[in-house]
């Protein structure tokens, strides 16, 4: 149980109300938990540790702060309910002494492509209103600087229903200040016909190279065959200037296909409505890579990538206007609002100020306003998120941040600490989900879970500060003073790609040759162009594979199994050796349970209550036909597969008359990345951030490739997991690969054989190679920021 000591009877002069200072949880079952039940002393910032996968997200998030959105949610009027999220009460026995709680976390922000970092954060809104009092020329209301607004004129006859019926004349003008060329978004495409299209063929012969497109029975194709406007047996290089105008611009128009009324419409239309109005960041790998293969995007050449009209491009405040605000690197744009002082509005720039200041003490002053949400990374996306409770009054409130120190470099991690502790200092609960030992330090409380991961995890290891901890013997114990030692020899470049000139965001003409065959490590504050450098200098091609930090995407239908590929394998040798179709082993399709759709679970819906999920009686959660599970192979059905762990499917399909080695390939590959406990069925909704991007990770690393570029892969890893990392990537440099790692882990930066420092600073400070050479040297150095904290890493 928890050193923290219960509050006993009240004393003399002490009030009961004072005696509600603990966070209890008893017997919490989600996801991995095993009953687990633990006391959390308020107003104070406890750390939660243990391996990725040992159940601390499922304790913090799925139990503690879910809890408390709920019941602030039942607060509301059954029909604002309906408006939010439903949520359903955690698996827990009890949950007591609850306050509400705010969730912090790295999702990553909203992938609109008309989201900013301004309109995220308000600031957009604040800059609006500002311009539209102070501007010279007024130009109109805030709406007139708003590039999500487009200009809107109307006239004409409306009935007034009120009394006598009449009609009466009306006009309605809306100022909006939105580009209508690029309609607000900055760029303008231009589509590459022969990407969507082979027009040596026909229709019928198939001429559509769109993915999804290929087969003749998929509706969207049909409507162009049978659409009467084209020939569907003539190639498409053959069609008249009317045939190809109606095929590629015609407007949207009703026509009967197979007897069902649908929608032709031209193909250039269909496109930008399917694939373009969507974020890049956002898609499927195969279709970004179609998109990026058949679109350019080009900066809008009337708005020059601003979004804004050219109205609101005219009003300005001492030269400056609200496009050129917005392009500013935000602590320049703080400094500028400094010198404004008008006094109509002054309680407009002291919230301006105060917000901008925000982001500087974040470590965010080297963003801009208009940067797009989707493009930043889950760090920047956490600490974006922080910036509205910095300034917050409100006390007694349970903070909740998920692993605050990703992405950031060991010098700007005392920073965030420090934020830490104010917000604890306020009167708040700070619970932090936590694995580097710098932020652990500064914990009054930690619970450490596991002992393992997954089935293996799920329990209280240890509960007590962190000088106890340092001397317990669980996982986080023993690791936490681990310290990477600097090799004593490093290998020898095989090549090298050389960069030159590179002047992506801020990158300042950089010229700089990456060392092939060996493991280098790109290391530098955040902001300092690491990121900028390698992906925008090293192209995803052909012999190139990128594994950068987008979250895998997926529903509770995908697991292990399908999201690698893996399923395909084995549904053939189980269709193989049954003599029947590989479709029936898949819960997608024919296999599935009829009852439940291959869910395992049938949901009930309750409106604005949560939903409920009761296993599916006919199938019993197996999510297969009865018919389906009497086939069998290597003696086990498909439901017993994907039961099985990887490293029991391993050792299956490994050898006797179950080996299929295009399945232990795979298997191979998730049990070298340490996800040899998770089961090849368990939905990707249930894997922890950590879990993603190692099983995104094993992936990749089955595409054929000649070079590696990591972008932060001990994002979620436990200090004993990082060791098991660092063996992987020597095995891939061994094999004869390049790997290239954008990191700011000290381990990962003394393991490498080269390091390329950028610096100093972020933003236009940075931008620029401070070092390059081997970890020995940059230690001996010391000229660097990376150099300090790696010789004090080291111990050197």
């Amino acid at each position: 149980m928890s050193s923290a000591k219960r509050p006993g009877t009240p004393g003399p002069g002490s009030h009961v109300a004072d005696s509600h200072d603990l966070i209890r949880v008893h017997g919490a079952r989600e996801n991995n938990l095993k009953d687990v039940s633990v006391d959390i002393p308020k107003r104070r910032l406890t750390v939660f540790t243990g391996v990725s996968g040992s159940g601390k997200s499922s304790l913090v998030f799925n139990t503690i702060a879910a809890e408390s959105q709920r019941l602030i949610n039942e607060t509301y009027s059954a029909f604002v309910q309906g408006f939010m999220p439903t949520l359903a009460r955690p698996e827990v026995d009890v949950l007591d002494g609850l306050t509400t709680a705010i969730i912090v976390d790295q999702q990553r922000m909203g992938a609109d492509p008309r989201s900013t970092v301004g309109t995220a954060t308000d600031v957009n809104a604040m800059l609006r209103i500002l311009f539209s009092r102070l501007g010279e020329p007024r130009i109109g209301p805030p709406s007139a600087y708003s590039f999500n607004t487009a200009s809107v004129r109307a006239s004409g006859a409306i009935t007034v229903e009120r009394g006598n019926k009449k009609a009466v004349r009306a006009t309605f003008e809306r100022t909006g200040g939105m580009c209508t060329h690029c309609e607000g978004r900055g760029t303008v495409s231009d589509i590459d016909l022969t990407q969507l299209y082979d027009d040596s063929k026909s229709l019928a012969e198939g001429a559509f190279t769109i993915p999804g497109w290929k087969s003749d029975s998929q509706w969207t194709v049909q409507v162009y065959a049978q659409s009467g406007f084209v020939d569907p047996d003539k190639p498409i290089r053959e069609y008249t200037e009317k045939e190809l105008r109606d095929f590629l611009y015609g407007e949207p128009v009703k026509v009967k296909v197979n007897g069902v009324n649908l929608t032709y419409e031209g193909l250039i239309p269909k496109i930008q409505k399917s694939f373009l109005s969507k974020d890049k960041e956002a898609m499927q790998p195969h279709i970004r890579a179609f998109v990026e293969r058949a679109v350019t995007f080009t900066t809008c050449p009337e708005c020059e990538g601003t979004r804004l009209s050219e109205g609101a491009r005219s009003s300005k405040i001492k030269k400056i206007s609200i496009a050129d605000a917005c392009a500013m690197e935000i602590r320049d744009l703080a400094e500028w609002v400094r010198d404004l002082t008008e006094p109509s509005v002054a309680p407009l720039l002291t919230a301006l100020r105060d917000t901008l200041d925000s982001f500087v003490e974040i470590g965010l002053g080297y963003l801009s306003l208009d940067r797009p949400a989707g493009t930043l990374s889950g760090g920047e996306a956490q600490r974006v998120k922080m910036i509205r409770h910095l300034g917050s009054s409100l006390t007694d409130t349970t903070y909740v941040f998920d692993e605050p120190t990703v992405g950031l470099h060991p010098h700007d991690i005392q920073r965030m600490n420090d934020l830490l502790l104010r917000l604890r200092d306020k009167g708040n609960t700070v619970l932090v989900v936590e694995h580097k030992p710098e932020a652990i330090a500064i914990a009054d409380h930690v619970v450490d879970l596991g002992p393992g991961a997954g089935t293996a995890g799920g329990t209280v290891c240890f509960e007590g500060t962190v000088e106890e901890l340092r001397a317990a013997d669980t996982v986080t114990g023993r690791h936490l003073d681990d310290r990477a030692v600097l090799k004593e020899s490093v290998r020898k470049p095989a090549g090298a790609l050389g960069i030159r000139d590179a002047r992506t965001h801020n990158l300042q003409g950089v010229d700089v040759d990456v060392p092939l065959g060996v493991l280098c490590v790109v290391t530098g504050v955040a902001g300092s162009g690491k990121s900028s450098l390698i992906h925008g200098s090293v192209p995803a091609g052909a012999d190139v594979v990128s594994v950068d930090q987008s979250p895998i995407k997926g529903s509770r239908r995908s697991n292990p199994a399908t999201y690698t590929g893996l399923l395909d394998p084995i549904r053939k040798a189980f269709a193989k050796a049954n003599g029947v179709k590989p479709a029936l082993f898949s819960a997608n399709s024919e296999g599935a349970c009829p009852t439940c759709n291959g869910a395992g679970v049938i949901y009930t819906d309750l409106a604005m209550m949560a939903g409920v999920a009761t296993p599916c009686e006919d199938c019993e959660g197996k999510r297969f036909q009865p018919a389906v599970l009497e086939y069998r192979f290597g003696g086990r059905d498909i439901s017993e597969v994907l039961a099985m762990s990887v490293d029991q499917a391993e050792e299956f399909f490994g050898a006797g008359e179950a080996r299929t080695p295009a399945a232990h390939r795979i298997l191979r590959r998730l049990s070298d990345v340490g996800l040899g406990y998770l089961t090849l069925g368990q939905p990707l909704t249930t894997l922890s951030g950590g879990e993603r991007q190692r099983l995104k990770l094993a992936t990749h690393m089955g595409e054929k490739g000649g070079v590696y570029v990591l972008d932060e892969p001990t994002t979620g890893l436990h200090l004993a997991d990082v060791e098991q990392l660092l063996g992987l990537l020597d095995r891939l440099v061994d094999a004869g690969k390049s790997v290239i790692v954008i990191e700011h882990h000290q381990a990962v930066m003394a393991h490498a054989d080269w390091i390329i420092d950028l610096g100093p600073g972020a933003g236009h400070d940075g931008g620029r190679v401070v070092f390059e050479g081997t970890p020995a040297d940059l230690v001996a150095d010391r000229s660097t920021l990376t150099g300090e904290h790696l010789a004090a890493y080291v111990g050197a």
